[in-house]
Formats: structure tokens, C-alpha cells, sequence
């Protein structure tokens, strides 16, 4: 890696260096997921957040042609006001950092330049999937997962998507998926998907204790912690689920489909519930920012 184009933050590469916590923060939520104003607000209460559990956070994204890991408050505001962003997955970097566009990372982009840091923790809202329908559709966030070691907390796979064949699909590929004080997997905006997990932890000392063993093994890629949205604002299953099954089906008579799937689906089930799913969807955010604080500091008290 040339690291002329990477910028470490003074801030997050003193932390990594003296082996203090660091959480990782993706941007796609900042320029795609979330709204304005609520995107820069989120996107700050984020970083507050993972402060106050101890940890330093590192906002990751592409700012002209720079790849920035750990923003300013003043990036993040030029970030979140900044029209045509790129969606930068793996394969993005090389044509974003080339032609000198600004870009969000996604989850799969976040953990690609997190590992150049050495920071091994990343808080997300959801994690990409397989799509539902017959088109072998998966996101790269799942490879990314299976090749890079970082540990994602996140509230399960974006319940738009297909989450029996994305959990098949983590299990395929030897990736542990933990349940945060759950046994089920966690559906997004509602707390169960009904899909038994293998694997429960109930406090941030056990997931740091299972990924030292992760690595101490010689297992290579990540580790998923699906925490389940807060019970105040988490939407019930059958609820969300009908509002994603006429969501699917505006897509299908208008022909959405590849990456604009899912953007279209989440914005549309926004619009079904009259909000209530943005509401979950900040508050799983700030949920799962805190848990990977306190995460990331317990790892940071083992000796990996």
C-alpha cells in the first residue's frame, strides 16, 4: 500500500501505536443512509459515543482522491453536505483515489481501511447480505467479513435482505457470528429474526476473550456481533416485515434491482412506516457504537 494516499488521523494513529482503543466508523451512512440534518448529527453523536466508553473514533472515507481514516468534525460536516458521494466498496478505492472524487466507505470498504491502520473493531448499523430473489446477488460486504480480521458489530444483516441465506452463507464460510446478549439473530429494526445462533455473549469481556482465541488460533477474517436494536424503538417483526414486502414490491413493478436495491428498499420502508424505521435505525446506530467501545477497550486490555 502506498501511503501517500492514506491519511491516519494524529488522534487514531497515536492510539493505535500506544494500544489504546479504536472503533472504526463507516461513512455510507453519512452520505447515503441517513437524511440531512440527521446524517452529521448521527455521524457526531457516533463519535461521542465511542468516546465515551474510552475509545477513539475513526470515521473512515475518501476525501478528494485521500483516503482518511479518522475525520475532523469539520470533514465530517463537508462529508455529510457533499452532493454525489461514491459508495466505496473494495473494488472502489483505486478509481476514487485516482480520479480524486470524494467517497463513503461501506462496511466492506471501512474494514479494508481499517486493517491498513491495524484497528480491529468496526460499529455499523447493518451489515450487507445475499438479496432476496433468484439472482445470485451477494454483497461484498460478506467476503470482506471472511478476509479481513476485524471484529463488526452490527444488528444483523439489513432485514431487506435475505438474512437465512446471509447467515448461511457467514456459516459457509467459517465466519462466527455472536448474539449479544441474544440467542437469535438480530433482524435490523425488530429484535429476532427467529434464526438461532451458535453463539452467545453477554458482556464485552467474553467477545474479547473469543476473539483472542479467534486469533491466537491462527483464524484468519473477521468476527460479526449482532447486538438487537433497543427494545424502546425496536419495530415488531411482523410489522416491518410488511412494510418490506410492499416495499419489494414497488421495486419489482419499477424495476429496481443490483446495487440500487437495497438503498431503494430501506428509503421506501421509511416512507411505509411513517419514519418509525429511520427512528430504529439511529437508535441501533448508537447502540451498537457504544457496545463497540466497550469491545474494543476490553481488547485492548488482552494481549493479542
Amino acid at each position: 500500500m502506498n501511503n501517500n494516499f492514506v491519511e491516519v488521523l494524529a488522534e487514531v494513529k497515536s492510539a493505535v501505536e500506544t494500544g489504546k482503543p479504536v472503533v472504526a466508523l463507516e461513512s455510507t451512512v453519512i452520505a447515503h443512509g441517513l437524511p440531512r440534518p440527521q446524517n452529521l448529527e448521527t455521524a457526531r453523536k457516533l463519535q461521542s459515543i465511542v468516546r465515551s466508553q474510552g475509545a477513539i473514533p475513526a470515521t473512515v472515507a475518501i476525501l478528494d482522491g485521500q483516503v482518511k481514516i479518522g475525520l475532523t468534525d469539520n470533514e465530517l460536516e463537508i462529508l455529510a453536505n457533499t452532493d454525489n458521494v461514491v459508495k466505496v466498496s473494495r473494488r472502489d478505492f483505486a478509481n476514487v483515489v485516482a480520479r480524486r472524487l470524494t467517497g463513503a466507505t461501506t462496511v466492506a470498504g471501512t474494514m479494508l481501511a481499517a486493517s491498513w491502520a491495524d484497528i480491529r473493531v468496526l460499529a455499523t448499523g447493518g451489515i450487507g447480505g445475499v438479496h432476496r430473489g433468484d439472482e445470485p446477488d451477494v454483497s461484498a460486504d460478506l467476503p470482506e467479513i471472511a478476509r479481513t480480521p476485524l471484529v463488526v458489530v452490527c444488528s444483523g444483516a439489513k432485514s431487506v435482505l435475505d438474512l437465512s441465506a446471509t447467515l448461511e452463507w457467514l456459516e459457509t464460510h467459517g465466519i462466527p457470528v455472536i448474539g449479544y446478549g441474544v440467542d437469535d439473530l438480530p433482524a435490523f429494526y425488530a429484535r429476532s429474526s427467529a434464526l438461532p445462533l451458535e453463539v452467545r455473549a453477554n458482556t464485552p469481556t467474553t467477545v474479547a476473550e473469543l476473539w483472542r482465541t479467534h486469533i491466537d488460533l491462527g483464524m484468519t477474517g473477521g468476527m460479526v456481533v449482532t447486538v438487537p436494536p433497543p427494545e424502546k424503538e425496536a419495530l415488531p417483526g411482523k410489522e416491518i416485515q410488511i412494510a418490506i414486502d410492499q416495499a419489494l414490491d414497488q421495486a419489482n413493478s419499477h424495476g429496481v434491482r443490483g446495487k440500487h436495491i437495497t438503498p431503494y428498499l430501506l428509503d421506501k420502508v421509511k416512507e411505509i412506516t411513517a419514519g418509525a424505521s429511520l427512528r430504529v435505525n439511529i437508535a441501533l446506530l448508537e447502540n451498537n457504537a457504544r457496545i463497540a467501545g466497550m469491545v474494543s477497550k476490553e481488547i485492548a486490555n488482552t494481549v493479542i
